[in-house]
């Protein structure tokens, strides 16, 4: 039964994430039973949260794939602008900067989604690393500040390529089974919709890849961690989870291999370099929240912080992902 992007192969896939839900929740509520000192209830709490906002955000993930291409399109748009919030609530920018910020927000994340909507790959992938990365500061020096002036015109243009840009290339991934199939020049100009349910599972692929990779990296460091790897940037990112992490996670992706248009090592030498870029932006926006001396980007998803916090290893691993697909595998 087809439902938007999602197929029966979709459905195998969507109820293996449920599973493993359901049992996180049965061990959540058996933990909640056993573990009554006080001493536990931080924990639990934060457990407790962490699993109701998966349930969440799983099912915004389905309900966007059953409703098609534009309804993740744009809910992408949507979680870009919320992280550019969180961004530029920590930035060191002030009233002079207010025009440019308007540009920020309003008119130049609409036209990068829009393009990418008409799978306008061209626009897509040099707007803005392109015109708006040289307009944006252009912008901010007619404002006659120039106080922390490449500090600020720094900040408005990372952020706009982190938050914006990056993040794009997530949903992008929807229209690759045209490009594999039929060819660059072919996806470039196909229908909206035209990468299908094989187009969802992709993008599921590396969701579930690269947010597997850290949770398992979570697992394996707190069992086994001892050396943390950089202690003044993330004390609890060791190497034993950063390795027993990447490399769960990469089996994950080779098994995963069925649900993607790749073979098993196709898959697993993907899935590798996603965890790998994934851990990189973890690591990055890490280190951006102890130089802001902030713990989490947001509190909007209970447990996880803010949607950076959520999308950080998406950031990195997304736009790599799709350009060795688009690269490697389109004919």
């Amino acid at each position: 039964m087809r439902i938007g992007l999602i197929d029966t192969s979709t459905w195998h896939l969507l109820a293996g994430v449920g599973a493993i839900l359901v049992l996180a929740t049965i061990i959540t509520v058996i933990l909640s039973l056993r573990l009554t000192a006080p001493a536990h209830e931080g924990l639990l709490t934060n457990l407790k949260q962490r699993v109701y906002a998966w349930w969440i955000m799983v099912g915004v993930i389905l309900a966007t794939l059953a409703l098609g291409e534009i309804a993740v399109i744009i809910l992408f748009l949507v979680i870009s602008l919320l992280a550019l919030r969180e961004f530029i609530t920590i930035a060191p920018t002030n009233q002079r900067d207010h025009h440019t910020l308007v540009w920020l927000f309003f008119i130049i994340p609409p036209l990068h989604y829009f393009a990418l909507a008409q799978h306008w790959y061209g626009f897509f992938a040099i707007f803005i690393p392109v015109y708006a990365y040289l307009f944006l500061p252009a912008r901010n020096a007619l404002a006659g500040e120039t106080r922390d002036f490449m500090q600020r015109s720094a900040v408005i243009q990372w952020a706009l390529m982190v938050c914006v840009y990056a993040v794009s290339y997530a949903p992008a991934l929807l229209q690759l089974p045209v490009a594999i199939h039929e060819g660059k020049a072919a996806a470039d100009g196909s229908a909206i919709g035209s990468g299908g349910p094989e187009g969802g599972r992709l993008l599921l692929f590396l969701f579930i890849v690269v947010q597997g990779s850290d949770v398992l990296q979570y697992v394996w460091g707190k069992t086994l961690g001892r050396h943390p790897i950089v202690p003044s940037v993330s004390p609890n990112k060791t190497w034993e989870g950063f390795i027993g992490g990447v490399l769960s996670a990469t089996l994950l992706g080779a098994g995963l291999w069925w649900a993607t248009p790749f073979n098993p090592w196709q898959a697993a030498a993907l899935a590798f370099i996603s965890c790998l870029l994934g851990f990189a932006g973890g690591l990055v926006m890490s280190a951006i929240k102890r130089d802001r001396g902030i713990k989490d980007f947001g509190a909007l998803l209970p447990g996880h912080g803010g949607i950076l916090d959520r999308v950080d290893s998406l950031i990195f691993a997304a736009p790599v992902l799709f350009h060795l697909t688009r690269f490697f595998f389109a004919t």
